[in-house]
C-alpha cells in the first residue's frame, strides 16, 4: 500500500536565493518570495477631506522596475528596512512616509488591519492605515531616488480617475480595489 502524498505544508522551508531585501523559498512544490529579515510594509490610504469640494484621496505615481512602467500607488513604506530606526512600529513608518512621500501630515490615525497582497506567491503582509485630517507640511516626492509624483483625487470620480490613469499607461496597484470595490459592487 502506497502512503498518501506529503502535504506542502508539512514539508519543511528551504531558502533557494537570498538578497539583501528578497528571499526565495520552496515549501514542498510551492516556490514564493517573502522580504528578508521579517520587514514588513505600512501602506497608507490617506483621505483629504474638503467640505466645498468632497473627499479625496492621496496617491503616489512611481517607477517600478518589476513592472517597467509607472504605477499609481497608496503612499507606502518598509517597516525596519532603515537601520537607524530599529523595532519601528506600523504608525511610525506611515507617519514617516507619507510626509516623505506625499508632503502631508495627519492628525487621525486608524489602523484597519493587516493584509496580504498576493499570498499565492508572496509571504509579505502590510499593516494599512487610514490617515485623515490632512495638512499639507511639504512637497513630498520622496528620497532623491524614488522621483514621486502626487496625485490628489476625488473619490466622488474615483472610477473614472482611475481609467484616465490607465489611458496614461499607468500600471495600478492591486490596494487601489479598496477604494474601487464599492463601485464594482454597484455595476
Amino acid at each position: 500500500m502506497s502512503k498518501p502524498p506529503v502535504e506542502d505544508a508539512d514539508c519543511p522551508e528551504e531558502i533557494t536565493w537570498q538578497g539583501k531585501w528578497i528571499t526565495a523559498k520552496r515549501r514542498g512544490r510551492w516556490e514564493y518570495v517573502a522580504r528578508a529579515r521579517g520587514i514588513r510594509a505600512a501602506v497608507i490610504l490617506p483621505i483629504d477631506s474638503d467640505p466645498e469640494h468632497g473627499d479625496h484621496v492621496i496617491l503616489v505615481e512611481q517607477y517600478r522596475v518589476p513592472l517597467g512602467r509607472n504605477c499609481l500607488e497608496l503612499p507606502a513604506g518598509l517597516i525596519g528596512d532603515d537601520d537607524s530606526a530599529p523595532g519601528e512600529d506600523p504608525l511610525a513608518t506611515a507617519r514617516r512616509e507619507l510626509e516623505e512621500e506625499t508632503g502631508y501630515s495627519a492628525a487621525n490615525w486608524h489602523i484597519a488591519g493587516e493584509f496580504y497582497s498576493s499570498p499565492g506567491m508572496v509571504s509579505e503582509s502590510f499593516t494599512l492605515l487610514v490617515a485623515r485630517d490632512l495638512t499639507k507640511v511639504g512637497e513630498g516626492g520622496g528620497t532623491d531616488v524614488e522621483n514621486i509624483t502626487v496625485h490628489r483625487v476625488p473619490l466622488a470620480n474615483f472610477a473614472a480617475a482611475i481609467e484616465a490613469f490607465r489611458a496614461q499607461r499607468l500600471a495600478i496597484d492591486t490596494r487601489l480595489l479598496a477604494l474601487l470595490g464599492p463601485m464594482l459592487l454597484a455595476r
